[in-house]
């Protein structure tokens, strides 16, 4: 399938997924989000794929943000539509996607660009990557999760201060307040991401997915991540990946998922 804003490519088991506005600096619009839904839905549903990686295209930028004139005439019943939507239909969803993303973060990582990066379960940047929610300066607070997920990575004063300045952050600085696992340089960064992601495709798939699971779970309100993991660990002994787990380990070989 085709797409006017995202290239796919798929070697075995991981697929790369690029957001390909550069003359934009691949910033969001409604299609390119409706489009990343797609992409992410169809790759969740395909048993071929095991770890996703979504980076922007060109060298400038991840993402620089939401694409402001769509929404620049906005009431607040519409404003309000357009973050639940966006939401429930990409940020959200590859939150709580059952196969790992990973975010290749290259250059510019503002707004929505941070939010979509912060959305997938852990990131990577490249040591010119500058990353910020600048919302305030329109007049607005970041609509796609920024507010939470920010806080939950970085700490409630650090996300503050950084959503409350409109201060954009460096790679280093990322990488010291734990908002990306790794700095590389721009051309590591695709192969880097691609060595994590092979490292993950040797493990269980189950597995990987009940632990997502889990650890989402703890930063739910009003669910007891405990006891969610106490019920995954228990579903997992019926399933053949246990089987070929444990059989490899007592046969001292390496278990094939």
């Amino acid at each position: 399938m085709e797409y006017n804003n995202i290239l796919v490519e798929k070697n075995q088991a991981i697929a790369v997924v690029t957001i390909n506005r550069p003359t934009k600096l691949n910033a969001l619009n409604k299609e390119t989000i409706a489009e990343l839904h797609t992409v992410f839905s169809t790759l969740n549903n395909d048993k071929g794929t095991r770890v996703i990686i979504i980076t922007g295209s060109g060298e400038k930028s991840f993402v620089a943000g939401a694409d402001i004139s769509e929404f620049a005439s906005f009431k607040p019943e519409q404003g309000a539509e357009l973050a639940r939507k966006g939401q429930e239909t990409l940020f959200d969803f590859i939150e709580n996607m059952s196969k790992p993303v990973i975010a290749a973060v290259n250059g510019f990582a503002l707004g929505g660009g941070l939010e979509l990066a912060m959305a997938t379960h852990f990131r990577v940047a490249s040591d010119n990557a500058k990353m910020g929610l600048p919302e305030v300066t329109l007049g607005l607070i970041p609509g796609y999760g920024g507010t939470q997920r920010l806080a939950q990575l970085i700490g409630k004063g650090k996300a503050m201060e950084l959503i409350m300045t409109a201060q954009m952050i460096d790679a280093a600085t990322a990488l010291q307040l734990g908002l990306v696992n790794y700095v590389v340089s721009q051309a590591e960064l695709i192969d880097f991401a691609i060595g994590l992601a092979e490292k993950i495709v040797k493990n269980s798939p189950n597995a990987i997915k009940e632990a997502i699971a889990c650890i989402n779970a703890g930063f739910k309100e009003g669910v007891n991540g405990f006891e969610v993991e106490i019920k995954r660990f228990g579903d997992c002994f019926q399933t053949a990946d246990f089987i070929e787990g444990t059989t490899a380990f007592l046969e001292k070989r390496k278990p094939v998922f």
